[in-house]
């Protein structure tokens, strides 16, 4: 769907957006995660399996934040390539290749 988006609007000079729209959706994916990760005990299981250390993963995942503030700190352990991995497309690299 993104990409049949960026391939109308390949005409217009939308390269900064698409930067931006990448981060943001990046960020909400991180949020759907964190809230996907209800309980303190998953939080600590699978920022473990990401690679965290010990103590930073047992400060996240006690923390009181909102989801959306903690996206902003999962930002290390999610980068884009996990989502890259995941299947997740890049929209600035897709309207690299169409101009």
């Amino acid at each position: 769907f993104l990409m049949g988006w960026l391939g109308y609007f390949r005409i217009a000079s939308a390269k900064t957006h698409c930067g931006n729209l990448d981060q943001w959706i990046r960020r909400r994916l991180r949020m759907c995660l964190w809230k996907q990760w209800k309980r303190v005990r998953t939080r600590i299981r699978e920022l473990r399996a990401l690679g965290v250390p010990e103590w930073v993963a047992l400060k996240m995942a006690n923390s009181r934040r909102g989801a959306w503030e903690m996206s902003r700190n999962t930002n290390n352990a999610l980068d884009t390539s996990y989502w890259e991995a995941e299947g997740l497309k890049s929209l600035l690299t897709r309207y690299l290749e169409l101009c």
